[in-house]
């Protein structure tokens, strides 16, 4: 590997000269990662920021299990990138990787990336590391090389997965698979792996939980020391031995034993006894063995809660016959000097308590039930615990201090100083435990209860007796003060009565008064106001008119005579109406224009009179269906359009006006819009100033239900918009008005006058 170094530094900075120049050449503003430390090296809320990067480097590790994802290298670091569900990329492969940083679930990665292939190159030179360092999660996507010592090995797939042993730490490494070695007879072989170290980790706290290593090439995977015997050929040692001093003791070398099963838990433990005592087999062997079979096993010794335990045992039976397994009578005093861990033993004791807890089992199909008896031996308390796949009724139905005989295997649990702090024992099947004595009836804890219970029924007694001659006291007063209170009240109530009666009266005369007053006053009130409105809209533009009028015959009585004589008998046309319009004013106005043409023919022929002297041309566009409308609806919409018109007339300098009549199921559009030099409607004249138009025709929209939408703009014109809900009564057809108004189809129509 060192010959390749030069090369793949030349390599390597040939890439990096090609990213540089690229950065130098790119137009995105913002910072740009270029290599894999400036990436590991950020903290998280800055990777968090989503930077953008450009690394190129090797890839060292790119695992099927990872689902695209992948580790690259660059010379400065190591680096993961989430490609997940991309390419994957093989290992050796240089690639360049642009995309965002991301803080990731344990250190800084890539993510979000856009992988371009370069080429090939050599896999960069393993570092070295001490096991502490490697377990510290401070080689996080590093390539590093390490020497440990294999505890178990499986395939999964393709790959091999084996679990390694170094200076007391454990890991694991996933590697191709060796097709000329079984995984097997890799166990207590001592390995030289080179590969990319990673971590198994709490995402949700960004903790360190355990450390992988990815193997990328069968090279990378060295059996620096095989097993040179067979472990089960070795000489079989002495279960109480185990632990004990010899001179070719070690932990990396498999030791050899044989016993008579116990108890077994399939895939975490077994525990076995000889003629020395027991042990515990830790072992993930899913071979189930029964009670009295005796088996040998080879595994790692090592110390579980600093007792002595076999590691990672393979397990096989012998041809011999099952042996009857006879519990140890022991005592509380031998249990508490730690003298029988890992026996099976029996020891008599008073249950105190019973918890069953069931959990949900999917790998066995039902409900995983444990029961927890809370015995008692000596004043010493300890527990019994016995787990099974049925529910073990037997033991929930023992009574609560019952003398039992207890069998079971002894766990025990040892301080750092060799005391024992606590021990439990582990009953195989709910049969282990015998009930020897059942509980007097009169327990202590059922004396208590009926203690209890008399004691509060005699309270209870006591204080209803006490609460009833209260209550008759009580009882005995409030009658006499609810009699008296009555009395009172009845008096109260008959001068209440009276008062009322006078009251009402004086009311009633009041609120007629005050009713009629409030009536008279907006009837004066509102006809005020209409008259003002009607004279506003009839009188002053008919003068208006008249005024045009007399204008246009003093301007053409020097040339056109003719004409002038015309315009004089229009403006005496005009002054009749004004006396005919302010008679009608005077009487009420019950006589509308409209009762001689419908609502557009009305509209028409008003633009007609009012704009005849003037170079104006109006257009009437009616669209929906013709209705016939409520009067007052009519009428108003009537006065609001001469009043528009008046003042387009008047201050517009306009050529032209358009009024459009829209009929739609629930309400009626009037828009009138002209071309003239528009103005400010937050500037423009008001009653103030002795200008009532736009108030005028706002207050008679309010009258009928409406609104008043005005819109102007200098140099833009104006548009009047009134909008007026109808109900379903007046959703008919508009029918034959009298003076030879025809009926109108539902098509929209124009006149233009």
């Amino acid at each position: 590997m060192s010959g390749l170094v030069p090369s793949w530094v030349r390599l390597f900075t040939f890439l990096l000269t090609l990213a540089c120049f690229g950065e130098a050449r790119a137009d995105e503003p913002g910072p740009l990662l270029t290599n894999a430390l400036s990436i590991i090296s950020l903290p998280a809320d800055q990777a968090a920021r989503s930077l953008k990067v450009s690394v190129t480097g090797i890839v060292t590790a790119s695992d099927p299990a990872l689902k695209g994802r992948f580790f690259m290298q660059d010379p400065t670091s190591g680096i993961f990138v989430d490609n997940f569900n991309g390419q994957r990329p093989e290992p050796g492969i240089v690639v360049e990787v642009t995309g965002i940083t991301h803080p990731g679930a344990y250190a800084p990665i890539i993510t979000a990336p856009t992988v371009r292939q370069i080429g090939a190159g050599p896999l960069p030179a393993a570092k070295t590391v001490a096991i502490e360092r490697l377990m510290s999660g401070a080689e996080d996507s590093q390539r590093i090389e390490i020497t440990g010592v294999v505890r178990e090995a499986h395939t999964e797939g393709a790959r091999l997965v084996a679990d390694l042993v170094a200076g007391g730490y454990r890991f694991r490494i996933y590697a191709p698979l060796l097709t000329s070695r079984d995984p097997q007879a890799l166990v207590a072989a001592q390995l030289r792996v080179r590969g990319t170290a990673a971590e198994a980790h709490n995402r949700s706290l960004r903790q360190l939980i355990a450390v992988e290593v990815y193997v990328p090439v069968l090279e990378d995977l060295v059996v620096a020391k095989s097993e040179t015997i067979n472990p089960f050929e070795e000489a079989i040692v002495p279960l109480d031995s185990l632990a004990q001093y010899r001179p070719d003791n070690s932990l990396n070398r498999r030791a050899h034993i044989r016993g008579v099963v116990t108890l077994q838990r399939l895939g975490e433990n077994l525990f076995v006894q000889d003629k020395s005592g027991g042990l515990q087999v830790q072992s993930r062997q899913l071979t189930p063995f029964e009670p009295g079979e005796v088996v040998e096993a080879v595994g790692f010794p090592t110390f579980d809660q600093n007792l002595p335990v076999l590691q990672d045992a393979v397990l096989r039976g012998t041809s011999g016959q099952r042996v009857t397994v006879v519990p140890k009578p022991v005592s509380i005093g031998a249990l508490q000097n730690g003298l029988h861990h890992a026996d099976f033993v029996s020891l008599t004791a008073r249950l105190l308590n019973c918890t069953v807890t069931r959990m949900a089992d999917p790998a066995a199909g039902g409900t995983n039930t444990s029961t927890t008896l809370a015995l008692q031996s000596s004043n010493v308390i300890f527990a019994a615990q016995a787990e099974s796949v049925a529910p073990p009724s037997n033991l929930e139905a023992i009574p609560i201090g019952s003398t039992v005989a207890v069998c079971g295997v002894c766990l025990s649990e040892i301080d750092n100083d060799g005391r024992v702090k606590s021990f439990k024992i582990l009953v195989r099947s709910p049969d282990t435990v015998r009930v020897l004595a059942k509980p007097s009836w009169f327990t202590p804890r059922r004396m208590l209860v009926i203690l209890g219970m008399v004691s509060v029924v005699s309270i209870i007694v006591l204080g209803w007796l006490v609460m009833v001659s209260r209550q008759n006291a009580a009882l005995n007063f409030q009658i006499g003060e609810r009699e008296k209170a009555q009395r009172q009240l009845q008096e109260a109530h008959d001068l209440l009565e009276e008062r009322v009666r006078q009251r009402t009266k004086e009311l009633k005369f009041q609120i007629t008064a005050r009713k009629e007053a409030e009536v008279q006053f907006k009837a004066v009130l509102s006809e005020r106001t209409r008259l003002a409105q009607e004279l506003h809209d009839t009188v002053e533009q008919t003068l208006t008119g008249i005024a045009l009028q007399l204008d246009t015959a003093a301007r053409l009585y020097e040339s056109k005579p003719e004409s002038a004589r015309n315009h004089l008998g229009l403006a005496r046309n005009l002054m009749g109406k004004s006396q005919t319009e302010l008679r009608r004013s005077v009487w009420d106005l019950r006589k509308r224009a409209i009762e001689q043409f419908d609502l557009p023919g009305a509209l028409v022929e008003s633009a007609r009179q009012l704009t005849q002297p003037c170079a104006i041309k109006v257009d009437l566009q009616t669209k929906g269906n013709l209705r016939s409308l409520p009067e007052v609806v009519e009428e108003n919409l009537l006065r609001i359009s001469q009043e528009a018109i008046t003042n387009v007339i008047k201050h517009a300098r306009a050529t032209q006006v358009d009024i459009e009549l829209q009929f739609e199921a629930e309400r009626v559009i009037m828009q009138i819009q002209d071309n003239g030099i528009g103005f400010d409607l937050q500037t423009c004249a008001g009653p103030s100033n002795g200008h009532f138009g736009l108030l005028g025709m706002s207050e008679r929209a309010r009258r009928i239900g409406g609104t008043f939408l005005p819109s102007s703009r200098l140099g833009q014109g104006t548009v009047v918009r009134v909008e007026v809900p109808l109900g379903p009564a007046e959703a008919f057809q508009w029918p034959h008005k009298g003076n030879g108004a025809p009926e109108q189809d539902a098509s929209p129509e124009a006149a233009q006058i």
